[in-house]
């Protein structure tokens, strides 16, 4: 079987494999670029695994950079981008769970891909488009089945990771997960406690929007992956909610952990702490939070959580059946943040208003003000509303 290589990724690379066949070695393209173009996906990142060693690598082409030597990677820099070459390699000893103790340079292809995670990620194809699959990857796709290469205990304890990225798979490929490799998720699921968060993070806001999120929410579940998951340990049931939801595909990591803070009913701050999330995203769930748990959302309400946290309650609304009209009232509002006010300090002390904290409550009152729509946004308005309050404080 032939892969139609004319995507401009492989056509870029192409030539760096013809270079390293004509020294003698062997080269192909291998993991994910391959498998999402047979699959018809966008391709982004390809990358080329090849008998030649690091520093066979680094004779071969002129320029190099060793971004990963001692695990056989060598970036070969061509027409201005950088292509990672990996020599064939065998591991052992994962004291860790995560990652080798011992990696081994070998010539084989079969010995490489034999180490690889599933079998729809152990195909490797020449230059040519020639596809070689060693371990029934292509009839796998074609069954959009995620199998474990060999023995999936063995695969799962070298790499416990690799467990995430199977449910994560099954999200965004729509594959179900075959019978021996979804056991071994069960048996081996307690090595995940050996794995940062921020890895296990990745993989599971990867799955919460993916084409097929449901499904990978409930072997996560079922397989008790969820248990070694920080704040996810009791909630079982409340998570299982989440697969109640209807299916389309979640727009963003914001609406997925909105959904998960609102579902475990738990502050968002605390829960996002754990699982290593940035600043600003949980700030933005915060506020989407507070908007979905209020009877009624005020017009200042909606102007303090701002407009990305008001699409992201809006989106996430849609999914817990909520009705709201939070986004047009949004956009109703007269103003969207303090720069729009029509005063500002500076203008309240040329109009004789002292510097100080009543300054800055007079401010305060004014935007509260404006938001709610009882003053106008007008210079001489808010200027003569605020100097009659000043006075009267």
């Amino acid at each position: 079987m032939q892969l139609d290589l004319s995507h401009p990724e492989f056509q870029a690379a192409i030539p760096i494999m013809q270079q390293i066949e004509a020294a003698g070695f062997e080269a192909y393209f291998v993991g994910g670029s391959v498998r999402d173009a047979l699959l018809g996906l966008p391709i982004h990142d390809v990358d080329i695994a090849s008998s030649a060693y690091p520093e066979e690598i680094k004779q071969i082409f002129k320029k190099t950079v060793d971004t990963g030597i001692q695990h056989g990677t060598v970036m070969v820099l061509h027409g201005g981008e950088g292509y990672e070459v990996t020599t064939f390699r065998t591991e052992s000893g994962y004291q860790d769970f995560r990652r080798p103790d011992k990696v081994t340079f070998v010539r084989s292809l079969e010995e490489d891909l034999k180490r690889r995670d599933f079998t729809v990620n152990a195909l490797a194809v020449k230059h040519d488009g020639t596809i070689v699959d060693l371990f029934g990857g292509l009839a796998d796709l074609d069954d959009k089945l995620l199998r474990a290469v060999g023995e999936a205990t063995d695969r799962f304890s070298e790499d416990a990771l690799r467990m995430m990225r199977a449910v994560r798979f099954q999200s965004q490929l729509g594959f179900a997960i075959e019978a021996n490799t979804k056991r071994a998720l069960q048996t081996e699921a307690p090595l995940l406690a050996h794995i940062s968060i921020e890895r296990i993070a990745s993989e599971f806001t990867r799955l919460m929007t993916g084409i097929d999120r449901d499904a990978a929410l409930t072997t996560m579940l079922d397989s008790g992956l969820s248990a070694y998951c920080p704040g996810f340990e009791n909630h079982t049931d409340e998570l299982r909610e989440l697969t109640e939801l209807k299916d389309d595909q979640l727009p963003s990591a914001a609406v997925a952990w909105t959904l998960v803070v609102h579902a475990l009913q738990v502050p968002a701050t605390p829960l996002l702490k754990q699982w290593k999330q940035a600043n600003a995203l949980i700030e933005t769930v915060n506020r989407a939070n507070t908007l979905i748990d209020a009877k009624q959302v005020s017009a200042w309400q909606l102007y303090q959580a701002g407009e990305e946290a008001v699409t992201v309650a809006s989106q996430a609304a849609e999914w817990l059946n909520l009705p709201n009209q939070w986004q047009a009232q949004y956009q109703q509002l007269p103003i969207k943040s303090k720069q729009a006010l029509a005063i500002n300090g500076q203008k309240l002390i040329q109009a004789g208003v002292k510097p100080g904290p009543q300054l800055g409550q007079l401010l305060t009152q004014v935007e509260r003000a404006v938001v709610s729509g009882d003053l106008s946004n007008e210079p001489d308005v808010l200027l003569n509303h605020a100097l009659s309050e000043s006075q009267h404080n």
